[in-house]
Parts: structure tokens; C-alpha cells; sequence
């Protein structure tokens, strides 16, 4: 039975990467595969035949925390013969590694400019450019991309937006050896609603029949320029209202809506257990990101038949017409355009099918590893 590591700092459900790993260890399992999974910790029950092999890190800083997972995981993999290692997170030496986000280089460029200008602007730099945990990532991302220890190993992007970011960030990288596998979310839970169970829905957060609403989700409401949505929204008529899901502290973007005198018009939901309903009330969803590898939300939101508007600095954006992509993620008036454009267009909106020629999901993950293991039976 070939055995295989899957190394990342938690093992757990709770996060976008960490769930992606419990279901690549589930997927690997079920195909006949002994898995190991190599983690600072695990939290919960692993998956069913899953062996969690909890390495610990000291209680310390990012920096030494990353350093430190990192050697662990290299005398591991020296004291225990793996057949394919993939790894999940930023670890020195695997044969199949993972990028779900991009490069820090990238990330830090893009993203400045949500924190807004002048002197808050110039404090996010400065303390990314004084971060130990930063250029210990750098570091350790320079290694794990031009790996010379291992020149056969493959990368995986989730999306060919992160593919172009990663090959712009380091040259040195063989485009051959970077392929792109897009996440599959589970979008049977999403489907377009029944209109009447629409019309309650919308009922019971106090819609009226003449409002349109915008929706937007996420964690981080800088990154996911709810500013610019909040901009957008006296750009559009007074029966527009904008819902958002999930963040924590909205009081910042409370601020800007009253400022704005658009207050009465946001709705900030917090947490939100039921992402279908939300959708369902909805009649667009906008999401001006100013970083995203690839948003599982707006596949979501297509599945449930609202038309998407993003930014060309996500990956989903690959799925949406051009005309409904944003440039600039702090173009407002841009952004209200479209929003109203999408709007238009709903009546040929239909839900969403991944196109045929986007390799997605598990499967390929698993033709990786199969491809990996005839090619080191072949070296032997």
C-alpha cells in the first residue's frame, strides 16, 4: 500500500486550506492509500484511517513557529520513507506542493492599498517590512519554489491567476511544472430558490418587493473592498441595499456608510450559518476583492443563479463575462456600473456549470500522486 504525507501546520476543519486538507486525506484514504499527516497539531478526530502525526511547535512568534513546523517535517521525511509527500503549507521539500494563495512578494503589493492612504497606508508597509514572520516566509517560500533538492517536484495553483502571480514572482520557476487545479466546493447545497421560498426569505429580513439587493461575504472587509461597495452604493438609486455576510467588527464600515449618508441602505448579518437563504434573498452579488486566489463564494453565489460582479485579482473572475470583471478594485463608479450591468443581464443568467475543460476537484489530485508513484517505480 503506498504510503503518502500530507504536511501543514493544523489538522482540523475550520479554515478554507485546513478543509481542503481533511478532504484531500479523506479523498486519499478511500483510494487505497496509507496516509500520515504531518502537523503541529490536530484538533478533533481525524478522518477515518488518517494517522495524525503531531510534530508541535513552541508557543513563540510567527516566525519561529514557521521555522521551526518547517525542520520538523524535514526530519520526519528523513527518518520515514514516504512515497509521495504533498505538501499544504510552506515547507521545505515535498513532491507535489500546493499553492492556495500566491506569493507573499505578490500579496503585500496587491494589497496595500486597501488600508487606505497616507499615514495608515504607510504603517501597514512599514510593519510588513519590520515583520520576523515575513522574511521568514520569503525565505522559506524561495526555497520550497526553486527547489534545487527536488527538481522533478510538481506546483499546483488553484487557479491560473495564482499560476501568472507565482511565475511573476519567481522566474526561476519551469512554467511546465506548475499546473492548476481549481477547488471544488460543494454546490449542491447551492441551487436558484423557489420564488416563493425567495419571497419569504426576503419577507422575514425585511425587504420590500421594489428593493434590490446587493450581497457580499467574507472575513477580512479591507482585502474584500467593502469600501468601495460602501463608495458604490450613493452611486446607485435609494431602493439599492447592500447585505454583508460574515467579518467581525463593522463599526469601521458603519462609519464610512453614515459618512456617506448611506447607513439606513447596509445590513451587516455577521456569521452566517445559512449561505443558501442569504443568496436566495439577494438579486446580484458584488465581491470588489483586492486579493483573492479564488473565491469559493462567487461560485456559490452563480449555483444560485444571482449574476456576480468581482475583480480581475481573483481567480473566479474566469467564470464571469468580461464585462462584469472591475480592473480596479477601488474604482466605485466602475464598480456601480457593473453592478447595475449584471442586473440587466439577470434574465440570462443561468446556474452555474463548471466548464468542462477546468481541471477540478480530487481526481486530479489523485492522477498526481499515481503519476508520481509509476515514475519513482520506474527511477528504482
Amino acid at each position: 500500500m503506498p504510503k503518502i504525507a500530507i504536511t501543514m501546520s493544523r489538522l482540523g476543519l475550520y479554515g478554507g486550506a485546513e478543509g481542503f486538507g481533511w478532504r484531500l486525506a479523506e479523498t486519499l484514504v478511500a483510494a487505497g492509500h496509507d496516509v500520515d499527516f504531518l502537523c503541529a497539531r490536530a484538533e478533533g478526530e481525524p478522518p477515518a484511517g488518517v494517522t495524525p502525526v503531531e510534530l508541535g511547535r513552541p508557543p513563540l512568534g510567527r516566525a519561529i513557529k514557521n521555522l521551526c513546523f518547517d525542520r520538523a517535517v524535514e526530519r520526519r521525511l528523513r527518518a520515514t520513507d514516504y512515497d509521495v509527500v504533498i505538501g499544504l503549507g510552506r515547507t521545505r521539500r515535498q513532491d507535489i506542493l500546493r499553492v492556495g494563495g500566491g506569493p507573499m512578494s505578490v500579496f503585500n503589493r496587491l494589497t496595500l492599498p486597501a488600508y487606505g492612504e497616507g499615514l495608515a497606508r504607510a504603517i501597514k508597509s512599514l510593519r510588513r517590512a519590520l515583520s520576523p514572520a515575513n522574511a521568514v516566509i520569503a525565505r522559506l517560500e524561495a526555497t520550497q519554489f526553486e527547489n534545487p533538492a527536488n527538481p522533478r517536484q510538481r506546483i499546483v495553483c488553484v487557479s491560473d491567476l495564482v499560476r501568472g502571480w507565482l511565475l511573476e514572482a519567481h522566474p526561476a520557476i519551469d512554467p511546465a511544472s506548475v499546473r492548476v487545479i481549481y477547488n471544488s466546493p460543494d454546490l449542491s447545497r447551492f441551487a436558484p430558490p423557489d420564488p416563493t421560498v425567495r419571497a419569504v426569505l426576503r419577507a422575514k429580513r425585511g425587504i420590500a418587493e421594489n428593493d434590490v439587493v446587493i450581497c457580499t461575504a467574507g472575513t477580512n472587509f479591507a482585502l474584500k473592498g467593502l469600501a468601495t461597495l460602501i463608495h458604490a452604493l450613493p452611486l446607485l438609486p435609494p431602493d439599492f441595499r447592500l447585505a454583508v455576510a460574515g467579518g467581525r467588527h463593522p463599526d469601521r464600515w458603519r462609519d464610512l456608510a453614515r459618512r456617506l449618508g448611506v447607513e439606513g441602505r447596509v445590513s451587516f448579518a455577521g456569521r452566517v450559518d445559512d449561505m443558501p437563504a442569504f443568496y436566495a434573498a439577494a438579486d446580484v452579488f458584488a465581491l470588489p476583492t483586492h486579493y483573492d486566489a479564488c473565491s469559493n463564494a462567487v461560485l456559490e453565489a452563480l449555483a444560485c443563479g444571482l449574476p456576480a460582479v468581482t475583480t480581475a485579482r481573483n481567480g473566479s473572475a474566469v467564470f464571469l463575462p468580461p464585462e462584469l470583471v472591475l480592473p480596479d478594485p477601488a474604482d466605485a463608479e466602475g464598480l456601480a456600473a457593473r453592478i447595475r450591468l449584471a442586473l440587466d443581464n439577470r434574465v440570462h443568467a443561468v446556474p452555474f456549470v463548471w466548464p468542462e475543460h477546468f481541471l477540478r476537484g480530487m481526481t486530479p489530485y489523485l492522477d498526481l500522486v499515481d503519476e508520481i508513484i509509476a515514475e519513482k517505480g520506474r527511477a528504482r
